[in-house]
């Protein structure tokens, strides 16, 4: 065996972060328009408002393999749906209840307040968040893949 092959790959968290359309995608957009550099292991869900988003779209996402989820809504007090964002917040505090009684770590899980012209903020949270999430390692929900068999390849 090389010494390159031989070494230990660091551990590198897999996001999905569920955006509010007009806010926290927008915000998002801009600091790729920015070019300003943030962790490229997060995976963008364009939503038309967090509101809309159902515990078990953020718990699908753990099933599925996310070692983390970040949503991230209208400041409070601007939602365009008036108080999505705060259905959104109610949610996602009994989620964390949630993975806390099955077992996995709530620190996983975090809703962020952004307006759309805070490009370089959702640069930060992402940092923020993979770091958060890379401090707690692999998620114990996600599932081993399957070796493929010989008679399946």
């Amino acid at each position: 065996m090389t010494e390159s092959t031989s070494q230990h790959t660091p551990f590198e968290p897999r996001l999905v972060a569920f955006l509010c359309h007009y806010c926290a995608f927008a915000a998002a957009d801009m600091a790729g328009s920015m070019r300003l550099q943030y962790p490229p292991n997060v995976r963008n869900i364009r939503l038309p408002c967090t509101g809309k988003l159902d515990a078990g779209h953020i718990l699908r996402a753990f099933e599925e393999g996310a070692d983390g989820v970040m949503i991230a809504g209208c400041e409070e007090g601007s939602c365009h749906f008036l108080k999505g964002n705060l259905v959104a917040k109610s949610r996602v505090n009994w989620v964390k209840t949630l993975l806390a009684k099955v077992g996995l770590e709530p620190e996983r899980l975090h809703m962020y307040n952004l307006s759309s012209a805070m490009g370089p903020r959702w640069a930060a949270i992402v940092q923020e968040h993979v770091e958060r999430v890379r401090a707690l390692g692999p998620s114990p929900a996600r599932a081993p893949r399957p070796a493929k068999s010989e008679a399946t390849k």
